[in-house]
């Protein structure tokens, strides 16, 4: 125990460096586009999808409350909605700049996660419109203040200066990974490095699964461990994609407490899990390589 324990605590520490000065960066970018993709997203109308999945993909953490809230006041749709849960990467994208993973690789995971968003939310805002016309129901559109929740899940969106915001989320980060790392550095020592990647791994259906069910937990922590699993070869790319695409950080808890309807918001909540394990076995079936 104390050397998996060692040897953990020296991967954190090779981290460090670089999640500090990827998360510098997102937090510039961040403060400076800000208002800027609320705006845009806004604006968006039928060409929400698209729109919503290319801001979407970008380092921002509280994109995904703003877009909720958005929704829950019915400014976008629907569909904008799931486009932008399915392109947020949450922490993908830090931890993998800073385990320098090849940029091809990390445009190529974001591309398809954009065209997924931009396909699926496409597609569920026809299937809304189909509903509606059945229906004979009127959606009424109203604006609503966007919420604040992001401080209290340690995400990077407040206003403390971006290089205090940076080191604060950089910390936070930082005690998952080590966690996460501890424990998977445990499963490999006692069960076994290949019989955990029998579970996962060449597993077309239950690999995206579990992947996209642990992408689910409404917090930084779920892209963490997933991401982190995949560095660590114990899912395979198309089980990343799955459990990336349901990462939709905090977004999915601001959802249950702005959005009225609790069967509404399952529902929600159903539909981005069957997209992104749909979309993991897919890529699985057509042994897509990264």
């Amino acid at each position: 125990m104390l050397h998996i324990l060692k040897h953990t605590i020296e991967e954190g520490i090779k981290l460090l460096p670089f999640l500090f000065i990827t998360y510098l960066i997102m937090e510039y970018i961040e403060h400076k586009m800000e208002n800027k993709s609320k705006e845009a997203i806004k604006k968006s109308g039928k060409l929400g999808p698209i729109v919503g999945s290319i801001l979407g993909i970008f380092p921002q953490c509280g994109f995904s409350v703003s877009a909720t809230n958005l929704y829950a006041g019915r400014v976008i749709t629907l569909g904008t909605l799931i486009a932008v849960y399915l392109s947020t990467s949450d922490e993908m994208l830090p931890i993998f700049i800073s385990e320098a993973v090849s940029p091809v690789i990390i445009f190529k995971i974001l591309g398809i996660k954009l065209l997924i968003g931009i396909i699926a939310g496409f597609l569920v805002d026809f299937g809304v419109v189909l509903i509606n016309k059945r229906k004979n129901k009127k959606q009424e559109e109203m604006d609503k203040e966007i919420g604040h929740f992001c401080e209290e899940k340690h995400c990077h969106c407040d206003e403390k200066g971006i290089f205090k915001s940076a080191l604060n989320h950089t910390l936070n980060i930082l005690v998952y990974i080590l966690i996460i790392l501890f424990i998977i550095n445990s499963l490999v020592h006692i069960i076994g490095e290949e019989n955990i990647k029998h579970i996962f791994l060449n597993k077309p259906i239950i690999g995206p699964m579990i992947s996209a069910l642990i992408g689910l937990i409404p917090n930084c922590a779920a892209s963490v461990i997933i991401t982190n699993m995949y560095l660590e070869n114990v899912i395979s790319v198309s089980s990343l994609i799955a459990g990336l695409l349901t990462s939709a950080g905090v977004g999915l808890a601001v959802l249950f407490r702005t959005n009225k309807g609790l069967k509404k918001n399952l529902k929600i909540v159903l539909i981005l899990y069957l997209i992104a394990v749909l979309s993991g076995i897919i890529l699985e079936s057509i042994g897509i390589v990264i």
